[in-house]
């Protein structure tokens, strides 16, 4: 057995080490078979790298079964190599999540990384349903401290509970997905994120901008660039969304298929590429740097030695270069000329929208229906209205007289034509401007939305995200920026099929609840 490297926890958060982690992507199928042997062979010679703090363990990537990330994390925690495991809501009810948390404990495990996770493309006998009982905040509130928690007698006194990481999805092109992506990771780490790895992308101004943004909103967890060497087959895929989150843009394809026509396929200019991502990542001040797609060890020690010899100011040059946003991307701050980077100043295009003659303008042009749903709101469900005290009086009375079910299929007559309401009895609609996230979101997501929307549109169904027609329905309001500032919504499975309205005028529902 190999002498324990430090742990990750402590590599994060003390001293001025840049911090490394690769990814490992499970095979299909058993670890006897050949691709297993190879991979796990190939994974091994990474834990005599003495600059791997962790290797990440991903679950069941882009919604394709493969073999379970807590078998493989045992085997190189017995190696002496500290490891991420990745858990996903789409395939685990709470309980299983929660199950799992017991197991990971069990063998050791300490650093996990929350996802909602990617859509399921493929399952046995046709496509796999997905869970998603709960999503990524409601799984970071969910493992907060939970190792003491769930210990009982075998609890050690300060014994830390799980190391949680989040994601975060910057390389959007529109504002109704970059804003409510950061109001999102302000609510993850609300909600128990200790570190940050964001989604792939190659731009430098977006991470310079990440990183601006998590100092604004004084998010003080560390951040790992993320990485990833491209292919040119790689790069397609990317570019046409084939895998949510992950953005290569038309003008960084064209370099990626000229490259690619070299002699070696482009090879050493992919590599090239992602060590002067590793340069800026460290120039920026990101804690470290996120090697994902399960690179060959010779090519991490390929990276990670070329980027080591650049001279200290060449990631300056670097970032002006590596600029491959797509085009008409949202921009959040002001740009400098000088370095191509960003300021601390809000981009002078999005400070104009802020203003109070802009709101009215478009408030002016916002649904009647919408203003609607507001009225009504405020009237009659807004918590310590006149309208709400009548009616929980109201309710009270027909309950005790068991006269609930006339009036709950006189709801169901309203919401399904209305909202496409799916009778969850837990109702969201005003935490998403009125929208239904149960019908309207494939994952279902309540605390804002998941990396995967592209120019606005649903990585699932081809329809605009619910969460960027709330921020569009909110903004003309001044709410945008408060859309996300409330405890996690979870949901309570026991109300479903139950009248939404009798819950939240009797207070049984996740309004009244507040924080889990």
């Amino acid at each position: 057995m190999s002498a324990p490297k430090p742990g990750l926890r402590d590599r994060l958060t003390s001293g001025d080490e840049f911090v490394v982690v690769t990814e490992l992507v499970p095979w299909r199928g058993p670890a006897a078979d050949k691709a297993g042997r190879a991979g796990l062979a190939a994974a091994h010679t990474l834990v005599d790298d003495p600059r791997i703090a962790a290797i990440s363990i991903t679950d069941n990537a882009g919604g394709h079964a493969m073999a379970r990330p807590a078998l493989l994390a045992e085997e190189f925690l017995a190696r002496g190599q500290d490891v991420i495991v990745h858990v996903a809501c789409r395939d685990r009810s709470r309980n299983g999540l929660l199950s799992l948390a017991w197991e990971l404990e069990q063998r050791g495990v300490r650093n996990v990384l929350a996802i909602s996770g990617d859509h399921p493309t493929e399952g046995f006998a046709g496509l796999s349903r997905p869970v998603f009982d709960v999503d990524s905040v409601g799984l970071l509130a969910l493992y907060r401290d939970l190792v003491n928690q769930g210990a009982g007698d075998r609890a050690e006194p300060g014994q830390p509970g799980f190391y949680l990481g989040c994601a975060v999805s910057p390389f959007k092109r529109l504002e109704a997905e970059v804003v409510p992506q950061y109001l999102k990771l302000a609510l993850k780490v609300r909600a128990g994120a200790d570190f940050v790895i964001p989604q792939l992308g190659y731009d430098a101004r977006t991470w310079d901008e990440l990183l601006r943004a998590m100092r604004r909103a004084d998010l003080r967890v560390p951040v790992l660039a993320n990485v990833f060497v491209l292919s040119r087959t790689v790069a397609r895929l990317f570019n046409a969304n084939q895998v949510p989150g992950c953005v290569v843009s038309d003008e960084l394809l064209a370099v990626a298929e000229r490259e690619a026509a070299a002699p070696d396929r482009g090879r050493a200019f992919f590599l090239e590429l992602a060590a002067r991502q590793v340069a800026i990542a460290r120039g920026l001040g990101f804690r470290g740097v996120y090697l994902a797609g399960h690179l060959p060890a010779a090519d991490v020690a390929k990276v990670l030695d070329t980027a080591a010899g650049y001279a200290p100011d060449d990631w300056r040059a670097f970032a002006k270069e590596i600029s491959y946003a797509p085009q008409g991307s949202f921009r959040l701050f002001a740009g400098d000329p000088a370095t191509g980077l960003a300021t601390d100043a809000l981009h002078p295009a999005y400070a104009r929208t802020l203003t109070a003659r802009a709101r009215r303008g478009a408030r002016r042009r916002a649904s009647a229906w919408y203003k609607a749903n507001r009225l009504a709101h405020r009237a009659l469900f807004a918590p310590g209205s006149p309208g709400f005290r009548a009616a929980g009086r109201a309710y009270g009375q027909v309950e005790r007289l068991h006269l609930g079910r006339p009036l709950h299929v006189l709801e169901q007559a309203v919401k399904v034509p209305l909202y496409d309401c799916r009778d969850c009895g837990d109702c969201s609609l005003p935490d998403v401007a009125y929208l239904c996230p149960e019908s309207q979101c494939p994952k279902g997501e309540r605390n804002g939305p998941c990396g995967g929307s592209h120019d606005g549109i649903c990585e699932v169904a081809p329809k605009r995200c619910v969460w960027v027609r709330a921020y569009e329905r909110l903004k003309p309001y001044g709410e945008e920026l408060a859309m996300l500032e409330r405890p996690p919504v979870i949901v309570d499975n026991r109300l479903r099929r139950t009248s939404a309205w009798a819950n939240t005028f009797l207070e049984r529902d996740h309004f009244a609840k507040g924080a889990p």
